[in-house]
């Protein structure tokens, strides 16, 4: 869910009693639309994520470690040049507005001191980070809106802030108990209760209206017709004890999880799901935002990252599957070549009876055990001989056809498994490096072309991902196909194990042996990684081949992570995304 108002109020409140007195030790934007602070006080340091991103904004403190780019972009330098050893004095919200205002004391570049502040609105695709002056003028803004894009209010440098256009609601935190007696009254009757309260009040969210009509109606399908006068009093004063319980701060972080995955939050507990939807209570607002969009915000990153290269390898494998199956349609037009032999055969036996100019040739087919007679086309510009020459002729290209087209196929085949191991891996990237490195893979395998400004050093891999068995014996998993050859062919040793799904694109996996036999439960969640980066890492059951690393062999001139094996033994077993996390390597 979007954040609204009244959570973002309860968010302000917990950060104000963590932040108040921290100092900007650091500024940095690891993504277009997101801001990290390191901000340190006495005895203790934190991290806090500022994000304009149109489908996720919101703002909470992060233990998650983001990659920054190799050149900060031009606001993080700004930022760094006005923020850097400021100290946060306050962190206010506007009455039920979806925007929060750091301000900080700061010093110009004479020394002197001087307030700045660091707006957030959090407005879905209108969503923004602005920095301002001590006069209110901006000096910068993550997003620029000019005239063209709206007309009622513009964000650029050198103008003075205004707060977005009001809503024309009314604050549910400020409404009197006479005031919301006198609107209940006089609400349409067709309108429910939830509809009502979304309507009349700014900063609720539908779900947070239909928990409050769940609650005090028990039932979100009530309409305020079936109310009479005493029953709307009522209702009146109940919500009015609810709205003062959001003013005084009773808030609650809940997370909402359907069949085990987080779906939705809230800062209120959510009842009305009955349950279908388990809550589950947090530690905190910040621990709970940070938990919710880690996972689902690099994903959608990646996505994006990744939409370009992805594209191109989708294009690349569709356009190799066509030319696939044109061939496998010629190869099998070549297997009746035959024909064409003994239709050259018969043509000779009869040169005699062929007068030039002569369309067709009515004979015995004496391949024919029954000697019918059959008739055969032929070409009347040029001689019987001729003729007969090209029976043969066709059939010797079809033979040599065969030849080449069943090479081209083969190579075609393994071409098309690698350009979708490569679109397998790029599902599974978790940085900017490891795009990095399936580019420049396959501009090493002149897939594309890198011009200009992006020609560069040949990069080093990057070291595969390592994990610990339940019995500590090292798991190590490759993220491409360029780890995987690395893994496999360099860092692996003769004795250690090797893993892979079978016939499913997927990661090389590596149980380091060190020499010992090891123990079933370790070569059991080495498989459980192999399933888990692979193309089944959604399925169940998924056969994954064991051998030894001694027997696997990267044939000449393979494409990186293309390797054969002939001895094996097969496990089946479940992908566990719990499990890998559990594993993995601190």
């Amino acid at each position: 869910m979007p954040i609204d108002a009244l959570f973002l109020t309860a968010v302000t409140r917990e950060l104000t009693d963590t932040l108040i007195g921290c100092r900007v030790d650091k500024v940095q934007q690891p993504e277009r639309d997101t801001l990290l602070l390191s901000l340190r006080s006495p005895g203790t340091s934190c991290r806090l994520l500022l994000s304009a991103s149109s489908n996720h904004p919101r703002i909470h403190l992060t233990e998650e470690a983001m990659e920054n780019p190799a050149q900060p972009p031009m606001f993080c330098m700004l930022l760094r040049k006005h923020l850097t050893g400021g100290r946060i004095v306050s962190l206010t919200q506007p009455p039920m507005e979806r925007l929060v205002d750091l301000c900080l004391d700061c010093t110009d570049e004479m020394g002197e001191p001087v307030q700045k502040h660091l707006v957030l609105e959090l407005m879905g695709r209108n969503s923004n980070l602005i920095l301002l002056g001590g006069d209110g003028r901006i000096l910068d803004c993550m997003r620029r809106v000019d005239f063209e894009m709206s007309e009622q209010r513009q964000v650029l440098p050198g103008l003075f802030y205004r707060l977005p256009p009001a809503q024309g609601k009314l604050d549910p935190l400020a409404a009197e108990p006479e005031t919301l007696a006198v609107l209940l009254r006089n609400a349409a009757d067709e309108k429910k209760l939830d509809q009502w309260l979304l309507d009349t009040f700014g900063g609720l969210s539908p779900l947070v209206c239909r928990e409050l009509s769940f609650e005090l109606l028990g039932s979100v399908d009530v309409l305020l017709g079936a109310l009479d006068a005493s029953a709307r009093d009522a209702l009146a004063a109940a919500l009015s004890e609810r709205f003062a319980q959001y003013r005084s701060g009773a808030f609650t972080p809940v997370l909402l999880l359907q069949d085990g995955a987080p779906k939705d939050f809230s800062c209120i507990p959510i009842r009305q799901y009955e349950g279908y939807r388990e809550e589950r209570s947090a530690p905190s607002f910040s621990k709970l935002l940070d938990g919710f969009y880690s996972e689902r915000d690099r994903t959608e990153r990646m996505r994006q990252k990744t939409q370009a290269l992805r594209k191109t390898l989708t294009n690349l494998t569709h356009r190799t599957a066509r030319k696939l199956e044109l061939q496998r349609k010629e190869l099998a037009a070549t297997y009746d070549r035959e024909h064409l032999r003994r239709l050259g055969d018969i043509v000779t036996a009869n040169l005699y009876a062929i007068r030039r100019g002569q369309t067709t040739l009515r004979a015995v087919d004496f391949y024919d055990p029954d000697m019918r007679e059959i008739e055969i086309p032929l070409s009347p510009a040029i001689s019987p001989q001729q003729n007969a020459a090209k029976f043969y002729k066709d059939y010797q290209k079809a033979k040599n056809a065969e030849r080449i087209l069943t090479e081209q196929i083969a190579n075609g085949e393994q071409e098309l498994a690698y350009l979708e191991s490569v679109l397998d891996a790029l599902t599974r990237v978790e940085c900017e490096r490891d795009i990095q490195e399936i580019r420049t893979e396959l501009a090493d395998g002149r897939y594309l072309r890198e011009t200009g400004q992006k020609k560069r050093m040949k990069a080093a891999p990057s070291k595969p991902m390592e994990f610990r068995s339940s019995s500590g014996l090292t798991i190590l998993v490759g993220r491409n196909n360029r780890e995987n050859d690395l893994l496999t062919t360099k860092l692996a040793s003769k004795g250690d194990l090797w893993l892979h799904t079978q016939k499913i694109h997927g990661s090389h996996v590596i149980l380091v042996c060190s020499g010992m036999e090891p123990d079933d439960q370790s070569v059991t969640e080495a498989a459980q990684l192999a399933a888990r980066f692979s193309q089944a890492r959604d399925g169940q059951n998924i056969p994954v081949d064991v051998t030894a690393v001694k027997n696997v062999k990267k044939p000449a001139g393979a494409k990186p992570g293309m390797v054969v094996y002939y001895t094996y033994r097969t496990v089946y077993v479940t992908p566990d995304a719990a499990l890998a996390q559990a594993l993995k390597a601190r």
